[in-house]
């Protein structure tokens, strides 16, 4: 599984950007889909999933101005993010989680620069 994310740049604060995210290669049905971020000197953090049964789950930090959402046919995923603020500066990576039945696997892409600043 390969997944290829595009969409970041630079925008002022209180900007829209909008991430997405094309996985290929065969994909077990069960899956979970999400983006994550790392800051300059931080962690990597969740900032949302989506389940292939269409669950959502969002960091705190991003409630109510990012929104996940998928598209099952063509195994990709977006994230529109408005709102933005300069501590959403980050790379942000997608993320695919998938169940072969018995085990989880993990697969990332190769990370997409945000920056919020005026």
């Amino acid at each position: 599984v390969q997944l290829q994310a595009s969409g970041g740049g630079l925008v002022q604060p209180g900007g829209s950007l909008r991430l997405s995210c094309a996985a290929s290669g065969n994909i077990f049905s069960i899956n979970v889909m999400g983006w994550y971020r790392q800051a300059p000197g931080k962690q990597r953090e969740l900032v949302a999933t989506i389940s292939s049964k269409g669950s959502t789950n969002y960091s705190d930090s991003v409630k109510g101005r990012f929104t996940i959402s998928r598209d099952n046919a063509k195994n990709s995923e977006h994230l529109q993010m408005n709102g933005l603020k300069p501590e959403d500066t980050a790379v942000y990576y997608c993320n695919l989680e998938e169940f072969d039945g018995s085990t989880w696997r993990d697969y990332w892409g190769q990370g997409t620069l945000v920056t919020v600043s005026s």
